[in-house]
Parts: structure tokens; sequence; C-alpha cells
């Protein structure tokens, strides 16, 4: 059996492993909730690799779903670290195993390949896999205030997996996934001939920058509530928000090329805004 401990530092090596964004911006708020940041993240991070790396995916989702019912119900699934962890996460904090049963459901979606028909099925989507994160991070970044900012969670949620997708269009392509909705493509003059050619036409930018604004519109509907969240979070919060947002920038900056190239915040910029954030923490 791990150590409380050791299961956190276990976690900690799965962000920062997986997402320096997440790493560097929560890093920013109090011990005891970076630790159980860190618990949550590695259990979205499970269920995620299941569905991309997994042999049976189907089946191993299915028994990692019955894994989170037994540690639900108070057992342990079994001696790892992740389930440690989130144990004394659930114990520390008023967590709502709602979200975390979404994500598990969203995740399913991508199991056979993944080819979004409308908007709003993409929004739905986007809920599902990335709002529930931050549904799931309240109770430890926001305690009493559930919902009260569980609307603007939701909207960061989407506006951060919107940039996902917008920097990812041709490694999902590779997975048989594209999010960028059929319909969307059509009233663009778009077509899935093209964007399995990796054609950056007029066309494709002009797609692209729809969902850029709608990502950036997100942002800003999440941040109208970043007063309310207690002193120590908002720091974090607006971190994660502002490191995510400047990815779009970013792409924009290198003339859209999200099918070979994979598009980063620099270094030196993250630097930089960490440093403004942490002056906000003085």
């Amino acid at each position: 059996m791990y150590s409380v401990k050791e299961a956190y530092d276990y976690c900690r090596q799965i962000i920062e492993k997986h997402s320096k964004t997440f790493s560097k911006a929560f890093g920013l708020l109090p011990p005891k909730q970076k630790r159980a940041v860190w618990a949550i993240y590695a259990y979205c991070r499970r269920v995620d690799d299941i569905v991309d790396e997994g042999e049976n995916p189907r089946e191993e989702l299915a028994v990692f779903q019955r894994e989170f019912e037994l540690f639900l119900d108070g057992g342990h699934p079994s001696e790892d670290p992740m389930w440690v962890a989130l144990r004394d996460t659930f114990q520390r904090f008023p967590m709502d195993p709602a979200p975390f049963h979404e994500m598990i459901e969203g995740q399913r979606l991508d199991i056979d390949g993944h080819y979004v028909e409308t908007e709003d099925d993409l929004y739905d989507y986007c809920y599902l896999v990335a709002s529930t994160v931050g549904l799931m991070l309240l109770p430890v970044i926001a305690p009493g205030k559930e919902d009260q900012l569980r609307e603007g969670a939701i909207h960061l949620g989407i506006g951060m997996q919107l940039t996902n997708i917008l920097r990812d269009v041709g490694e999902d392509l590779e997975r048989e996934r594209i999010y960028l909705p059929r319909t969307l493509l059509d009233s663009c003059g778009y077509t899935y001939p093209e964007l399995y050619a990796h054609h950056r036409t007029d066309a494709f930018i002009a797609l692209w920058e729809y969902l850029g604004k709608q990502a950036e519109t997100s942002y800003d509907r999440a941040m109208e509530t970043i007063g309310e969240y207690p002193v120590y979070s908002r720091p974090a919060v607006k971190g994660a928000a502002q490191l995510y947002r400047a990815i779009i920038t970013t792409i924009r900056n290198n003339e859209y090329q999200v099918f070979e190239e994979r598009n980063f915040v620099s270094d030196e910029d993250k630097k930089q805004l960490l440093q403004e954030l942490n002056m906000m923490k003085a």
C-alpha cells in the first residue's frame, strides 16, 4: 500500500509529465489544494490514456468505471497510488462524483473515432471531457461556491477544449477524430477531402477563426466570475486560462500550421505570465 505522500508524489509526476501548463498554473495554489489538483488530474489522465492507448479501450474503460464505483462505496479498487491520493482528496473536500462519471461518458465517445456533426454536438462533447474537469476542481479551489461558479467553470472548460481541438487538428485526424463540425465545414465551404489533404485554404482559416473566437468568448465569460474565487485560487484559475488562451495567438502567429506541427506557448512567455500572476498573490 502506498502512503498518502507517495500517492500524491505519483500524481504530481503525472501532471508534470503530461501538462506543464496545468502544473505551472495550479502550482500557484496552497499545498493542500495543489495536491488535490494532482490527484484529480491523474484520474482524468487515466481515463484519457485508456481511450487513446488501451489495447481494448471499451472493456478497459468499463473496468475503470466499476473501480470508480467501488471507490465511491468506500473500497480501494487496487493497490494504485491514484486511488489512494483521490481517496484523501475526497476525504478533505466536499467532492461531487457526478462530473467524474460524466468525464468517463465523454471519453467513451472517442473510442471508435469521432466525427462531430453540429456545433451543439461539439459543445456537448466539450462539456463532457473538459468542463467536467472544472466542476471536479470547484470543491477544491472554491469550496462553498460550487453553484455560484458552475457556469464560469463550464465556459472555461469549453474554451480550453476548443483550444485543444484547434491546436490538434492534424493529430486528431490520425486517430479518425474530426471535432470540426460538419455543418460548420459546409457553411465555410470547406470539405473533408481538403481536411484530410491538410489544405490551409481561406475557407479553413475562416472555419478555424470562427471556433477560435468562440473559444475566446468562452474565456471572457469564464473570467467574469474570477473575483468570486477565494483569493488563493484566483492566480491559478486566471493562469490556466491565460496560458491556454495564448495558444490561440501562437497558432495565428504560426499561420495556422495545425496539421504537421504542435503549437506551444514559449517558455519565456509562460515565465513572464507566471511572474505577473505571482504578483497577484503578494
